[in-house]
């Protein structure tokens, strides 16, 4: 039998899985126009049943099964658990607090106990969800499973932190750095995850800003090490000289967006702001994906199932 691309340029064929929350004219094999893909709906249906019985697949999440055609193998019962960080929360780590008028500052601001002792080298840090369950899994489903697509997803909710940042930029708008990843990590995964999630971002144009990538601004000079089991005091001692900046005129006098998955303990971005800071940038924020809260805080939320609405075009954009 013919190969379904045979004849095609290989660049239009694509791999697909199967999902509970998608269309056909997300999946790459759409009609060309919005009529004709409704007048396929039936024949869709038909075929989404058909491919599911011969081709089964499951939910890389949950395991539950997937019955029609997408890109990215999680199905919208996963998409739609990933909740937004809401409330009880720092106003520059974004670290979680027991109460919202614990450690105000001068601006009524409440801070955490880290940021009240010493300020970071970043002026905010901004994440969209917490890094358990769904999201979590998402962001390791990409990391450590090479499942690409899932950057899209990511990308989409790494905008809602920055628009959340964009009230502060000044003008000329940011430029966009990905925290690297050590040459000998990067050729064992194939890619950057924060690059690529940051590169989606940007493309969906958060905030309606033209924010720009700039590669090969800073570098990862050595390996580190975990960190979750080290002290405050360890994970400085670890990052310290961890990071290069490989063009400082591309840093001087310019505002830094600095972009990683995950905001665990901090260090890593701080580590990166300082070196910023060194080297010139006059104001740097970080955007991430996910962030690590204190277990002990009682003052922080994920969005509630009120908010379900802004939720669903996170889990329908899942699948472009």
């Amino acid at each position: 039998m013919r190969p379904a691309c045979a004849g095609r340029r290989r660049s239009r064929c694509r791999r697909v899985v199967f999902s509970s929350s998608t269309d056909l004219e997300r999946t790459g094999f759409t009609a060309g126009s919005r009529v004709e893909a409704a007048g396929l709906s039936g024949l869709t249906g038909a075929a989404e049943s058909l491919f599911a019985t011969l081709f089964p697949a499951d939910c890389r999440l949950c395991g539950a099964p997937l019955i029609r055609i997408s890109r990215l193998p999680v199905c919208q019962d996963c998409l739609s658990s990933v909740r937004r960080i809401a409330g009880g929360l720092c106003s520059i780590c974004g670290e979680a607090i027991f109460s919202p008028y614990a450690g105000l500052d001068g601006q009524g601001e409440s801070l955490c106990g880290v940021c009240r002792g010493l300020k970071p080298a970043y002026v905010q840090a901004a994440s969209y969800g917490s890094y358990e369950g769904g999201l979590r899994e998402l962001i390791d489903l990409l990391k450590y499973e090479g499942v690409r697509p899932a950057a899209h997803i990511l990308g989409r909710m790494l905008g809602e932190a920055i628009t959340r940042l964009a009230p502060e930029f000044g003008e000329p708008p940011p430029r966009v750095i990905p925290v690297p990843l050590h040459l000998r990590k990067f050729d064992e995964r194939g890619f950057n995850q924060s690059q690529l999630i940051a590169q989606a971002a940007l493309r969906m144009k958060p905030a309606a800003l033209d924010l720009r990538l700039a590669d090969g601004v800073l570098k990862r000079t050595r390996a580190t090490l975990s960190e979750r089991r080290l002290s405050r005091a360890q994970r400085r001692e670890n990052m310290r000289g961890a990071f290069a900046i490989e063009k400082p005129v591309e840093v001087a006098g310019q505002q830094i967006l600095l972009i990683d998955d995950v905001f665990a303990t901090g260090t890593t971005v701080s580590e990166c702001a300082r070196l910023l800071r060194r080297a010139g940038a006059t104001r740097i924020w970080v955007a991430t994906v996910a962030r690590t809260l204190s277990g002990e805080a009682s003052g922080a939320r994920v969005a509630s199932h009120k908010d379900e609405d802004e939720l669903v075009p996170l889990a329908r954009a899942a699948h472009v």
